[in-house]
């Protein structure tokens, strides 16, 4: 039983889950939306609020646990300028999730994450 278990394995090792998680995150600041599957999608999601949430502090202490997670150093700079005080006042809700049908290869449910 999966009683109050969290999260999702995704058929990978930890070090390569966390990693994977890390350069979506990243690719969803630089380009402000991406295609992926609908899992990782949903996974990554509570990860993005957090750092957006971080992001509208805009303190050192802040800035260091985004720098210590995200992999671009300017995509974090970005995230302070830019995507912070875009999304100040609103209280949480900031990515949305559309799903786009299935791949062609395997059949996974497919889906585009973007900032609202």
């Amino acid at each position: 039983m999966r009683h109050r278990v969290a999260g999702r394995k995704l058929n990978r090792p930890t070090d390569e889950r966390i990693a994977l998680f890390r350069s979506l995150v990243t690719s969803l600041f630089k380009y402000g939306k991406i295609n992926t599957t609908e899992m990782k999608a949903k996974e990554i999601r509570p990860i993005a609020e957090k750092l957006i949430t971080l992001a509208g502090k805009d303190d050192l202490h802040a800035r260091r646990q985004v720098l210590a997670y995200l992999y671009d150093k300017e995509i974090a700079g970005k995230l302070f300028s830019e995507i912070g005080p875009r999304y100040k006042d609103r209280q949480g809700g900031y990515t949305r999730i559309l799903k786009v049908g299935f791949r062609r290869g395997d059949a996974s449910p497919m889906a585009i994450i973007e900032l609202v």
